[in-house]
């Protein structure tokens, strides 16, 4: 099993759709190259780290126009593939945004259930909670958005013998 640990933050900017967890809510929208899902890019670097491949920004750049304006879910579903390529399954996620506006509570459920959707596990298996930065720094004076995220992985059972030769020996006690 891996532990994996993801951020991402964002700045609210007038004129795009908030978009979390792949649900829109209604309030100001945040910055960014994709569609700026900053609970979804969470998650997806999270699940990248505790499989050892990187993060969102090596896979997705900013800097490549294909990414531009993306649906963060479709870029979560890539991982969640390349992940089963290496013989890995997603066994439960929690993530925290952190915010002031808007309160998420209204949306957790359907949240929930569009990342489960997404990583093929149950909503059961996704925790999400909103907490505020109790009015202190940028995030208290509604400049924007950060959330924290963290996975477990667990290797496939019948995993192929290229991974099983590169598992690492432990040493005798």
């Amino acid at each position: 099993m891996r532990i994996g640990y993801g951020y991402d933050s964002h700045r609210f900017e007038d004129g795009r759709r908030l978009i979390l967890g792949g649900v829109e809510i209604p309030g100001r929208g945040l910055s960014g190259h994709s569609d700026a899902d900053a609970l979804t890019h969470a998650v997806t670097d999270a699940l990248l780290g505790a499989a050892g491949l990187g993060d969102i920004g090596t896979h997705f750049p900013p800097t490549d126009v294909e990414w531009k304006g993306a649906d963060s879910l479709s870029l979560l579903a890539r991982v969640v593939r390349l992940l089963e390529s290496e013989n890995y399954q997603v066994v439960n996620v929690d993530a925290t945004v952190v915010a002031e506006q808007p309160r998420i509570g209204p949306h957790v459920d359907a949240m929930r259930g569009r990342l489960a959707e997404v990583i093929g596990i149950a909503p059961t298996h996704v925790s999400i909670k909103g907490k505020s930065n109790e009015g202190m720094g940028w995030i208290g004076r509604e400049e924007g958005i950060a959330v924290h995220a963290v996975v477990l992985i667990d290797r496939v059972e019948d995993q192929d013998p290229v991974h099983a030769r590169h598992s690492p020996a432990l040493p005798e006690l």
